[in-house]
């Protein structure tokens, strides 16, 4: 009677983490952390930014000493991104979406990756480009500004698209 008892028990003690860790992640799957639902918001307003040419919500989102390294290689300052949404000969952004993934925070600076998918056109071609961000922003004045971003496209698969943003 016992041994029964103790197996019971034992049993117990192994099947409830199981069951509750089983649980609690489907739970939890719909539910973003505060911070990446904070940065989502930052990051959606800058591809609707992008996207409508927008030059006053872009310039509250970039920081006046912020640095964009494209996929491309290419380095642009803030002042040059914003003219970029006009220039002629410059691919124009038709669709932008940015997920974010992680958000760290160290002291004032936020550290935010993700993934993207952006849609381009220039003479009449779209190009189609999707790949992985890191953001750099810091806490100044009560606002998150962007100081730094790095795109790495992803390699495009057999199946003309690149991987999953």
């Amino acid at each position: 009677m016992k041994i029964r008892l103790f197996c019971k028990v034992a049993l117990g003690c192994f099947l409830a983490p199981a069951v509750l860790c089983g649980v609690a992640p489907a739970q939890q799957s719909n539910v973003q952390p505060p911070l990446v639902h904070k940065f989502q918001k930052i990051e959606d307003q800058w591809s609707t930014s992008l996207v409508k040419r927008d030059q006053y919500t872009l310039e509250t989102i970039l920081a006046p000493t912020f640095e964009d390294i494209s996929s491309s290689g290419d380095i642009l300052t803030s002042n040059q991104v914003v003219a970029s949404l006009f220039e002629k000969d410059a691919p124009r952004v038709t669709m932008m979406q940015q997920r974010v993934v992680t958000v760290r925070i160290i002291e004032d600076v936020a550290i935010v990756s993700g993934t993207y998918i952006e849609e381009t056109k220039l003479n009449g071609a779209t190009r189609e480009e999707r790949g992985v961000f890191t953001h750099i922003y810091q806490h100044v004045r009560e606002v998150w500004k962007c100081i730094q971003s790095q795109r790495t496209a992803l390699p495009i698969s057999m199946g003309g698209q690149a991987g999953h943003a």
